[in-house]
C-alpha cells in the first residue's frame, strides 16, 4: 500500500529518515526491536519503535515488528516483560504491556487505513486488552502485572494505569472498525478514568517523583480540558529544565529525551503547540550522527548518560515530531479533540453485536 507523507514541514525538524534507519538497523530479521545494539527487548518499547518505523512510512519493518508480537505472545495475553536474545530476563507479566499493542495497530491504521493489518492482529489485541481487563480492581485501577508464577501484585501504578487507559481507548476503536462490540471494555475504560482522575491515593505515590506521573494521565486523555492544562501547568517548575529538557526524576539532575518527547506529545494533544515546539527545540539537536537521540543528559555540567543508544527514544522523538508537524494522520492519536469526536461517535452506536464500523 502506497502511503503518502506530508514531510516538508517536518524537513528542519530532524532528519526522519536518519533516525527511521537507526532504528530499522536495530531489528532483528523475527521482527524484533531490542532496547539497543545488544540490548534487551520489552514489548512496550518494542511497539513504540514500530510506531516510530510507521510514521518514518517503514511500514513493512513496522508490521514485520508486530509479526513478533504476534509471534510471542503467551497463552493468556501477555508478554514477558524483558528478553535478551530470546532467553526470558524478567518473567514478570505486566498489564501494561500486555495492552500496548492496541495503540500500535490503531496507529498503524490511521497511517495506511488498512483494515486488512487490522484483521490479522485483532486477536492479538484482544487477548492483550482482555489480559489486562483481568487485573483492574473494582475500583478502577489496574494491577501491574502478575509474576511468572501467576501471582498477581496488587499494587497499581498511575502511569502505567494511564497507559492502558489509552490501549483501552485505541480497543475500543477497532472494534467499530470490525463491527465488534465489547461492554466490558467500556465499562473498564470508565471505571479506570474516574481512578485516574479522582483517586490518586488508588495508585504507588512513591512514583510521583517520576515525571510521567505527571503528563501521562493528559497524554492518555484521562483527564482533559482546563484540568489537564492545570495539572501541567502545577509541576512544570518540578520536571522542566529550560534549555536542557524534561527530568526523568524530579530530584535528580538528569534530563531524558524521551521524557520530553512525550510532554511534546502531551502538550500538543491539549492544543499547547507553543510550549510543545519550545520543548521540542531543546531536544531537537541532542543526537549522534546516526540519526539516533541521547537516552539523557546531566545538567549543568552536560555529561551525556548513559550512552547506551536507544530504540525507544529514536521513536519517541519520530512521534513527538509527526504530531507538531503533522507528518502523517497517525500524528493525531493522541489528540483531545479527535478522541472527543470519535468516543461520541462510538457512544452513539446501539449496542448490539454486528454494528456497522466507523472508519477515522
Amino acid at each position: 500500500m502506497e502511503v503518502r507523507f506530508s514531510r516538508k514541514i517536518a524537513a528542519d525538524a530532524m532528519d526522519l529518515d536518519l533516525t527511521a534507519d537507526f532504528i530499522a538497523d536495530l531489528q532483528r530479521p523475527s521482527g524484533e526491536i531490542p532496547w539497543s545494539e545488544g540490548g534487551k527487548t520489552d514489548p512496550w518499547d518494542h511497539v513504540e519503535s514500530a510506531m516510530g518505523l510507521a510514521v518514518a512510512g517503514r511500514l513493512a519493518e513496522a508490521e514485520k515488528a508486530f509479526g513478533w508480537l504476534e509471534q510471542t505472545q503467551l497463552p493468556d495475553g501477555s508478554w514477558w516483560s524483558a528478553t535478551k536474545n530470546g532467553v526470558v530476563e524478567d518473567s514478570t507479566k505486566d498489564s501494561n504491556i500486555s495492552s500496548y499493542v492496541a495503540v500500535g495497530v490503531y496507529h498503524f491504521y490511521l497511517i495506511t487505513g488498512d483494515l486488512q493489518f487490522v484483521r490479522r492482529f485483532w486477536p492479538v489485541v484482544e487477548k492483550g486488552i482482555d489480559y489486562a481487563v483481568s487485573l483492574q480492581a473494582d475500583s478502577g485501577e489496574i494491577a501491574w502485572a502478575k509474576n511468572g508464577a501467576g501471582v498477581i501484585d496488587p499494587m497499581a501504578l498511575l502511569t502505567g494505569s494511564s497507559s492502558v487507559y489509552m490501549s483501552l481507548k485505541c480497543a475500543i476503536r477497532l472494534t467499530s472498525l470490525l463491527y465488534k462490540r465489547r461492554p466490558a471494555w467500556q465499562e473498564a475504560l470508565v471505571k479506570l478514568r474516574r481512578a485516574i482522575m479522582s483517586r490518586p491515593s488508588l495508585f504507588n505515590m512513591m512514583k510521583a517523583r517520576y515525571s510521567m506521573d505527571w503528563y501521562y494521565p493528559v497524554l492518555c486523555g484521562a483527564v482533559g480540558g482546563e484540568e489537564a492544562r492545570g495539572r501541567i501547568d502545577r509541576s512544570w517548575e518540578k520536571f522542566v529544565v529550560p534549555e536542557w529538557g524534561v527530568r526523568c526524576v524530579s530530584d535528580r539532575p538528569w534530563v531524558t529525551t524521551a521524557e520530553a518527547a512525550e510532554l511534546v506529545l502531551a502538550l500538543v494533544s491539549i492544543e499547547e503547540k507553543e510550549r510543545a515546539q519550545i520543548i521540542f527545540n531543546w531536544i531537537a539537536d541532542k543526537r549522534y550522527d546516526d540519526g539516533s537521540y541521547w537516552m539523557g543528559v546531566t545538567f549543568p555540567d552536560g555529561v551525556v548518560w548513559p550512552e547506551e543508544k536507544t530504540s525507544w527514544t529514536a521513536a519517541a522523538v519520530l512521534l513527538a515530531c509527526d504530531a507538531l508537524y503533522r507528518i502523517t494522520p497517525g500524528g493525531r492519536i493522541f489528540n483531545h479533540r479527535f478522541w472527543a469526536e470519535n468516543m461520541a461517535l462510538e457512544e452513539a452506536l446501539p449496542p448490539s453485536g454486528d454494528t456497522p464500523g466507523t472508519g477515522f
